[in-house]
């Protein structure tokens, strides 16, 4: 079971907040595999899925299902989080919250679909104990905290079988809500109502799966049937007050074609909104987040009236806007999009903010609902991958995220919890966006970076492999914050969008047009190769690599172009098999003689992933190259910018014994990485471009969103 559940709201709601600022910046991240003990193996899966505070606001507390245990973090000083260890439980934890010195912990103990079970576990804090339990009858998957703390309300879902027949409804046995009253901060189990709510909906009526509950002021309980597509409203003396199905949403100009492509030209069929998250806005007024189960998903949020009156419905916007800042997961296009899982609500001084949270694109947006029939849009926030929980506590102008994926292997992303700060600075992210364009304009991957003379306040950037229907050029104008991106132009072959091809690197022609590298991976017949490309992004010339290199290739090919006179340089990003351990080629194209030559280049010394060059890029007198390992956060090492004279390069045919260059470090990015918007340190640094102002140019390849963050850093980086 996954668990979905948000934090309920805390007694920090009830402080004064202080002054009020402009926008949210992420001040601080935490790989919570930092929680565990010395000599655990912290290799081991972790994740970050629903998260809460302490009523001091000082201690956030999140569940851990991998490693069955809750996570505890110091955030006294919300920039520089502390580990406060890890509390076991006999179980899989799907919600904690800490009301007063104790935290209360949903725990899931079932023994198979057909036989749920969970208890409410009560872990003393000063101890880190557990120190009693209430059986709740089933298996819980969201809990909340009434605002006056006068009781809990779970949600026991008693969750499908998704393997078993269509995985549809019913699946018996059938979930409940339990309300569970608070006596001076103690559970009172004894006092445990199960409320029923079988017959209500449409679908699969006699086995109601609640997801997700939320409580007002006036002590209301609001529970999603997320499969059931039904929302329930209970009153405050525990009966069913309200419920009506959640409908359903047709929604135009999407992509719904996983292809390679970021094509918004769908319109759907009805699809129903299947809610998972939901909080109360006010005391009339909730919202949902439709991320959808086994039949829906409708990609945005709405805010209902408690009768059931749709008040708003996000349709496509929230998923453009994603889109416009390059986090659209295209692999994500013919199921859910960027899937709104979670969600929070708090008021911020006089602000209402509504905190919405998409699974897949790895963002938080941030609502400004002071109308509620208008929401507006105030920020996207970059988070860890797959955000699950959130947490807002306005008495400290906060706001924290948790991100439940673990990609596990080495130097790969962790689980995070990051933490983000309300303040009067500018918003640090996005850093490209291509709002305001023309039209809708989807983009990520972005590995190559050129300029082009005579273009001053542009540059141009090229997407890779990830996009493979559409390789694309796409236009920047650096003089607005962010940078826009506002225009895109196709490569195409023979009237069509090219195929085979993984754009890694893109220099100016000189007639308008460009030179393209093409990383080769045999495997998938992808030719190592250079094009030219018109203006219009027609090829219009084709070189391959030598037969007398390609008898070594590898996958790792070329990864930056650059044109000197007459002659093409490129970077090959890892060593080939002629290659001696630790260096790699840059190779020569001679335009005029069609000859080709090489010379090495000397890599930094390996550490644990493997090193290789990103980029190569001319300016003045030298060859500029990005040299990085393959590792993020904590364990990367090399993110660096060298650069070669141009009078060294002497290439020699390949073949021959090759003359090793002299490099000169430039530039440690991973100070300007871990600054920029304090998130880990990312793999891909790829791009690099001088503007006609000399300054260095810098972005990051984000992997189309896939196993990524989705983040794109795009900055100037001055004179080198």
């Amino acid at each position: 079971m996954t668990a979905r559940l948000l934090s309920a709201a805390s007694a920090l709601a009830l402080l004064a907040s202080p002054a009020l600022a402009d926008s949210f910046n992420r001040i601080a991240s935490f790989p919570v595999a930092a929680n565990m003990a010395g000599g655990e193996d912290k290799a081991r899966e972790t994740s970050a899925e629903i998260i809460s505070v302490s009523e001091d606001g000082n201690v956030l507390i999140y569940t851990d299902s991998p490693l069955g245990v809750v996570g505890l973090i110091d955030i006294s000083d919300a920039r520089a989080p502390k580990p406060l260890g890890n509390v076991a439980l006999k179980g899989e934890p799907t919600t904690a919250h800490i009301i007063g010195g104790k935290a209360f912990v949903g725990v899931n103990t079932s023994e198979s679909y057909t036989s749920p079970s969970g208890h409410l576990a009560v872990i003393d804090m000063a101890t880190a104990q557990q120190v009693a339990s209430c059986d709740l009858g089933g298996q819980p998957d969201s809990v909340a905290v009434a605002p006056d703390g006068s009781f809990l309300a779970v949600a026991i879902e008693n969750e499908r079988d998704e393997e078993a027949g269509d995985g549809g409804l019913p699946q018996m046995p059938a979930g409940y809500v339990v309300k569970l009253p608070l006596l001076q901060g103690e559970a009172d189990c004894a006092s445990l109502q199960k409320i029923d709510l079988t017959g209500l909906a449409e679908v699969g009526g006699e086995d109601p799966e609640p997801e997700f509950v939320d409580i007002n002021g006036a002590g209301e309980i609001v529970v999603t049937l997320q499969e059931n597509n039904h929302i329930v409203v209970i009153g405050a003396d525990g009966a069913v007050a309200h419920h009506f199905p959640a409908g359903a949403v047709v929604l135009e100009n999407v992509d719904s074609k996983t292809d390679g492509r970021l094509d918004f030209t769908t319109t759907t069929d009805p699809i129903p909104r299947e809610p998972d998250a939901v909080k109360w806005v006010d005391a009339d007024h909730f919202a949902t987040s439709n991320e959808g189960d086994w039949k829906g998903g409708s990609r945005g949020f709405t805010i209902w009236k408690k009768d059931g009156t749709v008040v708003y419905d996000a349709g496509n916007s929230l998923e453009h806007a994603i889109a416009e800042i390059g986090h659209y997961p295209e692999k994500r296009s013919k199921s859910k999009g960027v899937e709104i899982e979670g969600m929070e609500f708090a008021r911020f001084g006089d602000v209402p903010y509504l905190f919405v949270l998409s699974e897949r694109g790895s963002v938080a947006a941030v609502y400004d609902v002071t109308d509620l029939a208008a929401p507006k849009l105030t920020q996207l926030l970059p988070s860890g991958i797959s955000p699950e929980g959130a947490v807002a506590i306005p008495a400290r102008n906060l706001l924290v995220t948790a991100n439940e994926a673990d990609l596990g292997e080495d130097g790969a992303a962790r689980a995070h919890v990051m933490i983000y700060e309300l303040s009067d600075a500018a918003p640090a992210y996005p850093m490209l966006s291509s709002k305001g364009a023309d039209r809708l304009i989807g983009w990520g991957a972005l590995g190559a970076l050129a300029s082009v003379e005579g273009r001053e306040g542009r540059l141009f950037a090229a997407s890779d492999s990830v996009y493979s229907a559409m390789p694309s050029i796409y236009e920047i104008d650096i003089t607005q914050s962010p940078a826009q991106i506002i225009g895109q132009t196709l490569i195409t072959r023979g009237g069509q969008a090219a195929q085979k091809l993984d754009i890694e690197g893109l220099t100016s022609d000189g007639e308008g047009g460009f030179w393209l590298a093409s990383e080769g991976n045999a495997e998938k017949l992808v030719p190592h190769a250079i094009l030219q490309v018109n203006g219009q992004g027609e090829i219009k010339r084709e070189i391959s690599l030598p037969v007398e290199l390609l008898a070594h290739q590898t996958r790792f090919g070329a990864e930056g172009i650059a044109k000197v006179g007459d002659t093409l340089w490129l970077a090959m990003q890892r060593e080939w098999g002629d290659d001696v351990k630790g260096q790699v080629k840059l190779l020569s194209y001679n335009l005029a003689s069609e000859e080709w030559g090489a010379v090495a280049y000397p890599l930094e010394e390996k550490g644990e992933g493997w090193m290789g060059l990103s980029e190569l890029t001319v300016h003045g007198d030298y060859a500029y190259v990005i040299e990085r390992d393959n590792l993020i956060g904590d364990q990367a090492k090399v993110k660096k910018i060298f650069r070669v004279k141009l009078a060294d390069l002497q290439p020699v045919q390949p073949g021959e014994p090759l003359p090793l260059v002299a490099k000169e470090e430039m530039r440690d990015l991973i100070p300007e990485l871990k600054a920029l918007t304090n998130g880990y340190v990312v793999d891909k640094v790829e791009g690099l471009a001088f503007d006609h102002e000399g300054n260095a140019w810098i972005i990051t390849d984000n992997d189309g969103v896939d196993d990524s963050s989705g983040e794109t850093l795009f900055w100037n980086a001055g004179k080198l």
